[in-house]
């Protein structure tokens, strides 16, 4: 996106041959006469760099500068001083301006600064950027598993990750939409720019075209100055839009243009400012069925849905919670400064066969749960959820409505139990129960395991 910059003089033939140059070097230039004009001008639009003369009427360039640091600490600011005010220019370099230029001006000089503030201006905020992701855990960006349904997932993540396609990522609640947005993000070009995350849902429908696009300040009643949307803090970066199907169907009209034009105007201006993001969507809804309901924009969809990612359930990536369990026993024990060695296998066996609701996400809040309470070196049955007993209670041996059931039900469990010691290796398990790999095939079938 180019840099805006608004060039403040008394004298115009300076203030115009400034602006002429900066122009040439394609960034946006607004001008202002006096301090007093530069200030109307930054209260309604907001500049990347001010360059200010010092002596002014109606508003000297110090008093300037004291406005902008208060209510705009990050706009960068030069003063621009004859030779004899250099003891002010000086002084306004303690007051937080950046640099200053002499007059007469050499334009060449005035042209390096400028790239040279932005260069330092930008590297400062993308160290700002690397330090803060670096401070959260690496551990929120992994994607746990090996199953063939989570391997389609990366192979995906991996064809589209540097494109600036649109992705939209559907699977129930808790599969790990937002973890597969991270990984498009930060396995692409942009990996060291901001990964900004919207709830669509979080947001009332009064307040979300402002916390989207941002506002100018009297916009509304309450916007007592200039605020900056997500879309802005995104800049550069990927916006990854959660729950789009919460989205009011006034504002979809107002993102597909966003996405279709790359601009996007705040609200209480009319002025388009050109954007340079990539846009990652996430829905647990069915959207066509929305379409029809007529909740959602068919126009929209097409626009978001370039690439689907459709994330499995649990229930078709059995192999993987094991590895998922372990990974959060791993992660809590940690952070509790616990001594678990890991899960007994009569808990995992309880865990693989458990119906995942609430998908991932319950899956790590029973464990989070179980480290709490397991004081022995392994998680037992006995630090699960109470709920998890009837689980317990399919694998007893005792007969159910029949002997065939209840021969199945045990034969179904000491060949999961065998899957999971093995790795879920077939050819191991089938070497581990003496039994050929065409016969372990077939039992799988017969017993519905799937793998």
């Amino acid at each position: 996106m180019s840099k805006s910059i608004l060039v403040v003089d008394d004298e115009q033939i300076i203030r115009e041959s400034i602006s002429y140059v900066l122009k040439k070097e394609n960034y946006n230039v607004g001008e202002a006469e006096n301090g007093k004009e530069a200030y109307e001008k930054l209260l309604e639009t907001n500049y990347d760099l001010v360059l200010t003369d010092l002596e002014m009427p109606e508003m000297k360039g110090t008093e300037l500068l004291e406005k902008i640091r208060e209510f705009s600490p990050r706009t960068t600011t030069i003063v621009v001083t004859a030779y004899g005010s250099l003891e002010t220019a000086i002084s306004a370099l303690r007051n937080g301006a950046s640099d200053y230029i002499l007059k007469p001006i050499e334009f060449d000089d005035l042209l390096i600064k400028v790239k040279r503030l932005f260069e330092m201006k930008d590297l400062l905020i993308e160290n700002q950027i690397l330090r803060s992701e670096l401070q959260r855990s690496t551990e929120d960006r992994i994607i746990i598993g090996k199953s063939f349904a989570i391997r389609k997932v990366f192979d995906l993540i991996d064809s589209v990750a540097d494109t600036d396609s649109t992705v939209l990522i559907t699977g129930k609640s808790g599969t790990g939409k937002e973890l597969v947005a991270k990984a498009l993000h930060y396995t692409s070009k942009r990996k060291s720019k901001p990964f900004v995350v919207v709830n669509c849902g979080a947001i009332s429908d009064t307040l979300i075209e402002s916390e989207l696009f941002g506002h100018k300040k009297g916009a509304f009643t309450g916007a007592v100055s200039d605020k900056e949307g997500f879309i802005k803090a995104a800049d550069e970066g990927t916006l990854f839009l959660d729950e789009i199907g919460e989205m009011p169907l006034d504002l979809q009209v107002k993102l597909l243009r966003t996405i279709q034009e790359k601009e996007y105007t705040p609200v209480g201006t009319t002025k388009s400012i050109p954007l340079n993001i990539r846009f990652v969507a996430s829905t647990n809804k069915n959207l066509s069925d929305e379409i029809k309901a007529g909740k959602f924009r068919e126009d929209l969809f097409y626009r978001l849905n370039v690439v689907e990612i459709i994330l499995p359930s649990l229930k078709d990536r059995k192999e993987d919670i094991p590895l998922l369990a372990n990974h959060f026993v791993n992660k809590y024990r940690k952070e509790m400064n616990k001594g678990i060695k890991g899960i007994s296998e009569e808990a995992m066996r309880v865990l693989i066969n458990h119906d995942w609701k609430g998908e991932v996400r319950e899956l790590e809040n029973v464990i989070e749960r179980s480290v709490i309470f397991c004081n022995d070196e392994f998680i037992g049955i006995d630090n699960l959820p109470s709920s998890f007993i009837e689980d317990k209670n399919e694998f007893n041996i005792a007969p159910s409505n029949s002997l065939e059931d209840s021969v199945k039900k045990y034969e179904r469990n000491i060949i999961m139990n065998a899957l999971h010691i093995n790795d879920f290796n077939k050819e191991k398990t089938a070497e581990y129960l003496n039994v050929g790999l065409s016969t372990l095939y077939r039992r799988f079938k017969e017993l519905n395991i799937k793998i």
